[in-house]
């Protein structure tokens, strides 16, 4: 039987924190900053935790 690989796209973009759950970097700070105001930039420097209803299917996708 094959080994079941995990997703390296997915690797690069979610971390297990130490409690479990699943950290990923915001989105919409690559480009066209110009238009947003300081603190929604700032804002989105922090990483967030993913939805818990996408928790499942990242997990799975983490973890062969």
């Amino acid at each position: 039987m094959p080994k079941k690989k995990n997703r390296s796209s997915a690797k690069k973009r979610f971390i297990i924190t130490a409690n479990g759950h699943i950290k990923h970097k915001q989105a919409y700070k690559s480009h066209i900053l110009n238009k947003k105001d300081r603190k929604r930039k700032r804002g989105l420097r922090k990483s967030a935790l993913i939805f818990k209803g996408f928790e499942k299917k990242v997990r799975s996708m983490i973890e062969a």
